[in-house]
C-alpha cells in the first residue's frame, strides 16, 4: 500500500493503470501488479475538476481518431470536485488531475502507469514524455465507467466520527473527525496509518506522548498496546489499513449496513 499528498498546479497526463492479472502477464520486470487507487478531496478551489473514465459510447476506433487529433480530453467525463469527496479509481479508468486541489491518494503498492495524453507539453529539450498507448488501450475499460464518487458510511463510534471513504483488499480508508480523547484499538493482524489533516494532539500510551501535527504519518504496528488520540480541541485524521475484506463485511453486517451499501464501498 502507497499514501501519497498530490498538489498539481497543471492538468496531470491522462493516464490509466492495469489490472493484476495484466500486470502478472505482462510487467513481471516492474513487479507484477496493477494499481487500484482512491482519492481523497482536501481542498479544492472554485472550478477545479477530474477527468474521470470515458464517456458513453466511446471506442477504441473513436478514441484513436480523437488521439490523432489531440482532442482525446474531449471524450473523458468532466468531474467538478469539492473538499471531502472520495473517489475510487478501478484499473482500466482513464483519469487525469486538473489543478487546483489537493488530494490524498490511497492506492496498491505499484507504480504502473501507462500514460495515453500529455497535453503535447515537452521538455527543456523539447522532447516530449512517452506514452504507452497500444497498454493503454490494452487495459481500458470501454464497456463503461466501473470508478464512481463514493458517499461514505458512517461508522458506530461513542469517541469520534468516523467514516469509510472506500475499501478492497488493497486498503480501507477512514476519515476520523476528533473532538475527545478517543480509544485507538489495536489488531494483532492489521498494522494502522493515521495521516494528520487537520490539528494538533498526542498518542498517549502507558508510559509516553507523542506530539502529531497536520501533514504528519504515523505507522501504528499490529499489536500495539492500548494507545489514546487526544487532539488539543479537534483534529482530523485519515486512518489506513490493509483489510481483510470478508471480516470487514462482517463487521460492517454486525453495525447494521445492509450488503447493497456495504458493497457500495467494499469493492470485490
Amino acid at each position: 500500500m502507497l499514501v501519497k499528498f498530490l498538489f498539481p498546479n497543471d492538468k496531470l497526463s491522462i493516464q490509466v493503470h492495469p489490472d493484476d492479472h495484466y500486470a502478472a502477464l505482462h510487467e513481471q520486470a516492474k513487479g507484477g501488479r496493477g494499481k487500484t487507487e482512491m482519492w481523497h478531496i482536501l481542498s479544492a478551489t472554485k472550478g477545479a475538476e477530474i477527468l474521470f473514465g470515458l464517456k458513453t459510447g466511446v471506442q477504441r476506433d473513436i478514441f484513436l481518431r480523437a488521439l490523432a487529433e489531440n482532442r482525446v480530453e474531449e471524450l473523458l467525463e468532466h468531474v467538478p470536485v469539492s473538499a471531502g469527496e472520495t473517489y475510487f479509481v478501478s484499473p482500466g479508468t482513464q483519469h487525469a488531475i486538473g489543478p487546483g486541489v489537493v488530494i490524498c491518494e490511497v492506492q496498491e503498492y505499484s507504480d504502473l502507469t501507462y500514460r495515453v495524453y500529455d497535453f503535447g507539453r515537452v521538455d527543456a529539450t523539447g522532447k516530449q514524455r512517452e506514452l504507452h498507448v497500444e497498454k493503454a488501450l490494452a487495459v481500458t475499460n470501454f464497456s463503461g465507467n466501473r470508478s464512481s464518487k463514493l458517499a461514505p458510511l458512517a461508522l458506530h463510534s461513542p469517541d469520534a466520527k468516523k467514516r469509510l471513504l472506500a475499501a478492497c483488499k488493497y486498503f480501507a480508508a477512514e476519515r476520523w473527525e476528533v473532538h475527545k480523547t478517543t480509544l485507538i484499538e489495536s489488531d494483532s493482524e492489521e498494522f494502522q496509518i493515521f495521516v494528520f489533516l487537520e490539528g494538533t494532539g498526542c498518542f498517549y500510551d502507558a508510559n509516553c506522548d507523542f506530539p502529531f501535527h497536520p501533514g504528519e504519518a504515523w505507522f501504528l504496528p499490529a499489536n500495539l498496546p492500548t494507545i489514546l488520540m487526544h487532539p488539543h480541541g479537534h483534529a482530523s485524521a485519515l486512518r489506513v489499513t490493509v483489510p481483510d475484506v470478508q471480516r470487514l463485511r462482517c463487521q460492517l453486517r454486525n453495525q447494521g449496513f445492509e450488503d447493497q451499501a456495504i458493497s457500495r464501498i467494499v469493492a470485490s
